[in-house]
């Protein structure tokens, strides 16, 4: 049985998806996995449409927005993976506070939708318009993080391990860490409902291999889950991705089942509807495999 899978993007709080390789978890349920790198985030939706691949792995905001604009889209999300928000605001800002951000320069993430999404709605949960936050909001990361540096910003959205690094080079605090907001469904594997159906045996040993990933995960460290997937970051020091992960376990990013969390999708959904991103709330039934 062989799945063609389209990574969204490499990033850290991605590795629970490189480690049921490396681990040999779909092998042990005679599925033959190919990873297949994509162009660019969210890039991989269109090839599920062309049929060149099965599976990816992606925020289920994507099939949020395709079910808002069409009532009929084939796209469902199985499998939850991350299931909080892996973005923190990093600075220099003694006794922060949320309402803090209206005086300070302030840059956001411009690679993603989503961590903006959330964050705009911790902020209106906070009593806070996000309209009356001024933000840098078309600067990639890696540029936010050279400008905190050279303390041209005060704080920066961004995940790790570029909160671990202002922390081992002295350029900044984590002053807020999204994953403390709770459930907040973040990545899943993204299919089309027809797919699920036709290849139900595939897809079920694809969550099975999912299930033992996570029992391992929360049996291990950080230090032994870096080792495990340590030649897909090849340009991250060990030391720092070690305790990247080990951050992330410790604030239980990742799910423990496969199970999508309800409550964990709401959030999501009402993140996006408030931020004018979405005409309705997503329903749940729609967008999610349940028998997967």
């Amino acid at each position: 049985m062989k799945i063609r899978l389209m990574e969204n993007f490499r990033a850290v709080f991605y590795a629970p998806y490189y480690a049921i390789h490396v681990l040999g978890f779909y092998a042990n349920e005679g599925i033959d996995v190919e990873l297949v790198s994509s162009d660019t985030p969210g890039d991989a939706i269109s090839h599920l449409a062309n049929d060149t691949i099965d599976l990816t792995w992606g925020g289920p905001m994507r099939v949020m927005t395709a079910h808002d604009r069409d009532d009929r889209s084939p796209l469902v999300c199985l499998g939850e993976v991350v299931s909080r928000d892996p973005f923190f605001l990093i600075g220099n800002s003694e006794g922060f506070k949320l309402s803090d951000l209206a005086r300070l320069r302030f840059a956001t993430v411009s690679e993603v939708p989503t961590p903006w999404m959330c964050l705009q709605h911790d902020l209106r949960d906070a009593g806070i318009d996000p309209a009356t936050i001024p933000r840098i909001h078309d600067r990639t990361m890696r540029d936010n993080y050279a400008a905190l540096r050279e303390k041209r910003l005060d704080v920066i959205q961004a995940f790790e391990p570029f909160a671990s690094q202002a922390e081992m080079d002295g350029s900044g605090d984590i002053l807020y860490a999204a994953s403390s907001r709770g459930p907040t469904v973040y990545t899943s594997f993204i299919s089309t409902r027809a797919k699920v159906a036709a290849r139900r045996d595939e897809f079920i040993a694809v969550t099975r291999a999912l299930a033992k990933m996570q029992s391992w995960l929360y049996a291990h460290s950080g230090k032994e889950l870096a080792e495990v997937v340590t030649s897909f970051f090849f340009d991250v020091p060990q030391e720092l991705l070690v305790r990247s992960l080990q951050r992330y376990l410790d604030a239980g990013l990742w799910a423990r089942d496969p199970a999508m969390s309800r409550p964990g999708f709401e959030r999501l959904g009402s993140s996006f509807l408030s931020g004018g991103a979405l005409k309705r709330s997503p329903v749940f039934e729609n967008c999610v495999a349940l028998d997967e």
